[in-house]
């Protein structure tokens, strides 16, 4: 059992959904990272459905696009000047074949909170709380 079992590092940030026409729509995002899935950030936003949209990116990939253009698919994100030198933006586009929505958020606050999931769960030390054994016999008990 890791020292960290069922440790959270919660935040909340304000991301502006990006518009055709350069209509930007601020809204509240719930960033969450959880012990128990050490390789995953979930970010939900409300939506005004009954239940948020909720989205899990890798936590590294996060992180690598901190400096410069990463990931493929439905996840996307990578770092442009903000207003001012040290403003940086940090963009997201989330999506499919369907659509997609593309987000713009302060850099330096997906920085600080990636900070604290490394501080929870150091970078490498991901797999350090599971027990394989255990997780195999489990999938082969549902099999």
């Amino acid at each position: 059992m890791s020292s960290t079992e069922g440790q959270t590092v919660a935040a909340e940030q304000v991301v502006w959904l990006i518009g055709p026409d350069d209509l930007n729509v601020p809204l509240t995002a719930h960033l969450r990272y959880s012990s128990e899935d050490p390789y995953a950030v979930r970010m939900s936003f409300d939506s005004g459905l009954p239940k948020p949209v909720e989205w899990a990116f890798d936590r590294d990939l996060l992180a690598a696009a901190l400096h410069g253009p990463e990931g493929v698919g439905d996840v996307r994100a990578w770092p442009s000047p903000g207003r001012t030198a040290v403003d940086k933006i940090m963009n997201i586009v989330l999506g499919n074949l369907d659509g997609y929505a593309r987000f713009e958020t302060s850099a330096a606050e997906i920085e600080l909170f990636l900070a604290r999931t490394f501080e929870l769960v150091p970078a490498g030390q991901e797999s350090d709380g599971f027990d394989i054994d255990a997780e195999l016999a489990e999938l082969l008990s549902q099999a």
